[in-house]
Parts: structure tokens; sequence; C-alpha cells
């Protein structure tokens, strides 16, 4: 299958046009990602105004919260622009204290799509990731059978589109077998490159390659040398940093998060930053 790239947006699959700078809405939830906002308001308004500027591309899930952000974004945007592609992930639950624990047996599986429907107000999700790594980062684990539910539930028409998150090459070759995946969201940043060949395969395979935590997560990049790359360029060494993600690969989309409007009008900013060679090299080094 082949795809589309122009300007600001990837098409890893024919009715699927993403922005690539994108939008992730884990952080609207409360403290650890669980409970409600400290400010539902400003929650609303950092939704509404990504759509605003352009973002058409939300990363969201039932178990932030849980429930809470996707009721969020429905108060928020419901009814929702027609370019407007919600991607969600199932294969976790969060007990009553936050724990985030697995959660991928068949019918739960079934259940959590069921409940982003139900949640967001949608007759069919546009993506759905299957969440099959841990806290610690992939695990080589079967995930033909879970996947298999998730192409199930896309034969019904409750899916258009299918992903994962948080998974090795193996796994994308596995899942490859059982249905088309338009889209792997995994740990990458310029300070944890891991996933460097897999960045490299989606791109050859035209697959979405959206990177989570792109600016470190709740540990915030440090680096001396992007530090002085963003002195240097004029711009903030967040911007700089997905900047550089953004050039690493026409298939990298971005869905950096923030609870605050002022940082995401700057997060979206950077996609206008275009780096020079020589930064693109230095950074490439970190």
């Amino acid at each position: 299958m082949t795809g589309t790239i122009s300007g600001g947006d990837f098409t890893p699959a024919p009715g699927l046009t993403l922005s690539r700078m994108g939008y992730g809405a884990m952080q609207l939830a409360g403290p650890g990602v669980f409970g409600p906002p400290k400010d539902p308001d400003e929650a609303v308004a950092v939704l509404r105004t990504a759509v605003e500027l352009g973002v058409t591309h939300i990363d969201t899930s039932d178990f932030y919260g849980p429930h809470v952000v996707n009721e969020l974004i429905r108060k928020a945007l419901y009814p929702y622009p027609d370019d407007l592609h919600l991607v969600t992930k199932v294969g976790a639950r969060r007990d009553d204290k936050g724990a985030w624990l697995p959660s991928l047996e068949p019918e739960s599986l079934r259940q959590q799509v069921k409940d982003n429907l139900q949640r967001l107000g949608l007759d069919a999700l546009d993506v759905v990731n299957l969440r099959v790594g841990h806290a610690e980062g992939p695990s080589d684990v079967p995930l033909a059978e879970e996947f298999g539910v998730l192409a199930e539930l896309r034969e019904q028409g409750l899916i258009r589109h299918l992903g994962l998150s948080n998974v090795t090459s193996q796994q994308l070759t596995e899942a490859q077998a059982v249905a088309p995946v338009v889209t792997v969201q995994n740990l990458y940043n310029i300070a944890n490159r891991a996933d460097d060949a897999l960045v490299d395969r989606c791109t050859a395979e035209n697959i979405a390659f959206a990177a989570f935590f792109p600016l470190g997560g709740f540990t915030p990049l440090q680096s001396a040398t992007l530090e002085a790359v963003a002195a240097r360029v004029g711009a903030s060494p967040q911007a700089t940093a997905l900047a550089w993600l953004l050039q690493r690969s026409p298939a990298m989309v971005l869905i950096p998060g923030t609870s605050s409007v002022a940082h995401l009008r700057e997060n979206i900013a950077a996609a206008d930053l275009v780096l020079p060679a020589d930064a693109v090299a230095e950074l490439d080094a970190v």
C-alpha cells in the first residue's frame, strides 16, 4: 500500500491523513494520569485550540483518567470535525489506586473498544492501537490472538484502522500477518533512540511512527548539545527537539502532551522550525 506525504501531513492509509504535529491528551487527566484535571476549563481550551491550530491527530485512551480524558474530548470537540482523527489504545486498565495493569484478554479488549466508542460518542473508531508492552518498554510476547480480536472488530465496522503501541519489530511482523498496521506508537526522542531501525522500517513501509514522550515525558530531556543548538537557531530546546524528530523521518508523527494552552502553542509552532544540516548532525550525535 502506498501513501501520500504532503506538507505537514502523513497519510498511512486511504482515508487516514494525520497532521504530523499531533496532540497527546494523556496529561489532561489529574496527577499520575488519574482522576479529573485541576482546571477542566483549561483542558477543554487546550483541545479546542489544538483543533483551531490545525491538529487533526489526537491521541487518547479510555484508561486515561480512567474515562476522564475521553469525556473531556467529547465535551470539547463533539460533533467532531470531518478531518479530525482520534487515535485510541486498548490493552490496559487502572485499579482504584491508579496502577496500570495489563488487560489483554479477548473479552476485555472487546469491552475496551466499546467503552471508547461510548465515551467518545462514535459509531466507529478511526484508529485503535493494541498496547502490548509495559512501563519498562516492549517485550516480545506473541500478540496474534489479541490483534486478531481487534481485526475482527475492524471487519465488523467498529474500527477503521489498526495500530500497535510499545512493540518490537518482531511483533509488528506478527501483527501484519493478521491485518494491516497503519501506525506504531513507541517511545522515541532525541535521547532515547533504541528504535532507530524500527523508525526506518516504518518509513520504508509507509507506517506512521508516532513518537510518544517526544520531549522525555515525566523525565524531561536534558542535553547540553540540545541547549547549545537551540540557542544557535533561536528556538527553545523543546521546539528544537520536536523539529529534529520531524526531520528524522517523513513518517514521524508527534503527540506531545500538555495541559496548558501556552505550551500547546509552543509545541505546534515547532512544526515550522527547519533545522540546518549542521544542527541536525550535532543532534544526531546526542
